[in-house]
């Protein structure tokens, strides 16, 4: 049945007056005008337009301001803007309108929602990180334009029904991928939980309806159980005189589905599907002290698993989390995880930041807000970063369990679980990180590569002569690490390109060359690179040597050959040669944690090319055969045969750090090791990794194996080692 138009604005009028009963801050008249103004406008605007599933449009703003006014928590400017977001896109409303009647704040917060709504919504992976990248750094405008994002995609969640079903996999899809651990990366763990749960309503509908419909089946008798519960909760904490109130809940689905998945367990098998939240009236002062005696009340009644203690209010999380969680034996030998939070703690976990920024400053400001999200930042700082690394180097560190290490003088520190002494250097500043040379962890010296474990006590050496390498991306999982390493590194290679160009401009001088876009198009274009910048990295780490150079001059001077390179279509584009990005070109193939360089034959069954994603396969008879991680057999091998396995990936030999090995062989004499030691370690950018010596009757043979930077580093040392009084032989294994 059609609703009339007068009871349509009958619900609309009773929406906007929630809107105003619900809202967590106290508004004002000023408040309260601003947010009449802004609800009237849009009512007009869009006054013609209805949503898909009918209803008048109006009603998907009013929804998107009700959830940023009492779930997040934010203010009248902030109400105003969520009423308005849609104004620019979809009606005849501009910019300078909404500016001119509200201001230039919320025109701001209005505009970049507007870019966001823009910009393409492709299915691509890499288009939606690049999305998604956008998105995050409007933030440095106003990060208010994130959170009225986050409750505009809620809103859109909740409304998907309306949707064709490929649409609503894909808006699920990236859901799950960007908004859900954003909104738990600051704090909002209601709405978290909302996105997660109507996310996999859509992707895996038959998951998400079989839990659903145990829960529901399960409703009664879980209600009366957690009822039983509390009501001996209360006896006990009603002695002591504590203030009070308890809460009962079930996890949400999505959390139910993870666990499944990890603890490959059945829905009955799943610990703690029952939650109780015991929240007490407090003073700041008695938070911690009731909080505990709270949790010895309830330890003293139920058998608690020490195993599932986490304490976030001695150590509160990166979001600003703070509560007690226990999980005890209940009633019939079922799990049940209680959380102790006073109002504050509770008020902090339903709000997220606006609650918190509330308790620490006692003002309605929200634009104070953004000091509260300074670690995301870190994350913005290198714009160069690849959209899909962005994302990735992002969300490792939203649903991380979070550790806790100590410096070397007591204080504490926050990290993700899995990360390493480099991602600890660079949490205490980027210059330590860049500088690192080692680690001790409890006063034991361990590899950089080392995961921490919470408790541990970390000591970072560090050297001026230290600067980050490529393989430290291999094992860093914090995205400030990540974003220092790369932003160093490139750093050091356009420093290289720098000398490089004065070196190749000496160069041509001798060869009888004017240095100039000609000679340098022509060189990039035989040398088969991209840019400039490729050309002078390349002639600065000595890839390329005074052997090709002289051989590039020479055909450069046949006037055969010079008619042939010079054809337009053989030329780099003009514009490439002031690239300020220094090319990839993939040419070796490493195995292993080592990156070690070992002989391998390229399976013929999927043909991979340098570049592709690979793995090496220990065959019997036939050495290592490199399959692409897509090949038909993968599957097969890997579940069969995974002792045989070996992680490998395409390097630019010129670019990253690898491990390679040299045989010597010749005379022995006295003060032969310590002469060869000294040669390689003068050499820079090497590193011994193993060397091993064997003489007999005045000879000797052996073996060094070396972290080098450069594959022409490691033909360098061997011209060099082969020059050494005594050594006959030396070759690369």
């Amino acid at each position: 049945m059609q609703i009339s138009e007068v009871n349509e604005n009958a619900i609309i009028a009773q929406e906007y007056k929630n809107l105003l009963r619900n809202s967590y801050q106290s508004l004002t008249t000023e408040d309260k005008k601003l947010i009449r103004l802004a609800f009237d406008t849009a009512v007009d605007a869009h006054k013609d337009q209805r949503r898909k599933s009918g209803e008048p449009y109006i009603m998907h703003p009013i929804a998107v301001a009700q959830i940023v006014a009492d779930q997040i928590g934010l203010g009248a400017t902030s109400i105003a803007a969520a009423l308005l977001h849609d104004v620019v896109e979809d009606t005849s409303l501009t910019l300078d309108d909404i500016a001119l009647m509200f201001g230039d704040t919320v025109a701001k917060i209005v505009d970049g929602l507007t870019k966001i709504s823009k910009l393409s919504k492709d299915k691509r992976v890499s288009i939606q990180a690049e999305n998604f990248k956008k998105m995050l750094l409007t933030m440095n405008e106003d990060v208010r334009v994130i959170l009225i994002k986050i409750a505009d995609r809620l809103h859109n969640m909740m409304t998907l029904t309306a949707m064709p079903e490929e649409k609503q996999v894909r808006i699920a899809s990236e859901t799950l991928y960007i908004y859900a651990p954003l909104a738990h990366r600051i704090g909002m763990f209601n709405i978290k939980t909302q996105l997660e749960d109507l996310a996999l309503k859509y992707t895996e509908p038959e998951v998400y309806n079989d839990i659903d419909i145990k829960i529901k089946e399960s409703e009664e008798e879980r209600q009366t159980y957690i009822k039983n519960f509390t009501k001996q909760l209360q006896k006990h904490l009603s002695k002591e005189r504590i203030s009070f109130k308890t809460e009962g809940r079930f996890k949400s689905i999505f959390s139910i589905r993870r666990k499944m998945q990890v603890k490959n367990r059945k829905f009955d098998e799943v610990f703690d599907r029952f939650a109780v939240r015991i929240i007490y009236k407090s003073t700041p002062k008695q938070e911690k002290f009731l909080a505990w005696k709270i949790y010895s009340i309830v330890t003293d009644h139920f058998q608690p698993n020490p195993m599932r203690l986490r304490d976030w209010i001695s150590s509160p999380k990166s979001t600003g989390y703070e509560a007690l969680h226990i999980t005890v034996v209940g009633p019939g030998g079922k799990w049940v995880e209680v959380q102790i939070r006073s109002e504050r703690m509770h008020e902090i976990a339903e709000k997220g930041y606006a609650a918190h920024f509330k308790y620490k400053h006692g003002s309605k400001d929200e634009g104070g807000m953004e000091s509260w999200l300074n670690r995301l930042r870190d994350v913005l700082k290198s714009d160069e970063t690849d959209a899909v690394d962005f994302v990735k180097d992002f969300k490792l560190n939203l649903y991380a369990s979070e550790i806790f290490v100590f410096t070397p003088k007591g204080d504490l520190k926050s990290l993700p679980k899995g990360a390493t002494p480099v991602d600890f250097a660079y949490s205490i500043h980027s210059e330590v990180g860049d500088k690192t040379r080692g680690a001790k962890v409890n006063g034991r010296i361990v590899p950089l590569n080392y995961t921490l474990n919470s408790g541990d006590q970390v000591d970072v050496i560090t050297s001026e002569a230290s600067s980050p390498n490529a393989n430290w991306l291999d094992f860093v999982i914090t995205s400030k690490a990540r974003s220092s390493i790369r932003t160093s590194l490139r750093a050091e290679e356009k420093a290289i390109a720098t000398e490089g160009k004065e070196l190749l401009r000496r160069k041509l001088r001798q060869m009888k060359f004017k240095f100039g876009d000609r000679i340098i198009n022509a060189m990039v274009s035989y040398f088969k690179l991209k840019t400039s910048l490729d050309l002078y990295y390349r002639i600065g780490i000595g890839t390329i040597d005074n052997k090709m150079l002289k051989k590039f001059a020479s055909e450069e001077n046949n006037r055969f050959y010079q008619l042939f390179r010079r054809r337009p279509s053989d030329r780099p584009k003009k514009e490439n040669l002031d690239s300020t990005e220094i090319s990839s070109f993939y040419d070796m193939l490493v195995f292993g944690k080592d990156q070690e360089t070992l002989n391998y034959t390229l399976s013929p069954c999927c043909n991979p090319i340098a570049g592709d994603d690979v793995f090496g396969f220990v065959s019997i008879n036939e050495g290592i055969k490199v399959h692409k991680n897509e090949c038909p057999n993968a599957i097969s091998l890997h579940s069969n045969y995974g002792y045989r396995i070996l992680s490998a990936k395409w390097i630019d030999s010129s670019k990253g750090f690898f491990t390679g090995s040299i045989r010597l062989s010749g005379i022995d004499r006295i003060g032969l090791v310590s002469e060869v030691t000294n040669l390689i370690s003068n050499a820079h950018n090497v590193d011994i990794t193993q060397i091993k010596f064997d003489t007999e009757k005045g000879t000797f043979s052996g073996e060094i194996r070396l972290h080098v930077r450069h594959a022409s580093t490691l033909y360098m040392l061997i011209n060099k080692l082969e020059k050494v009084t005594g050594i006959e032989k030396v070759v690369r294994d």
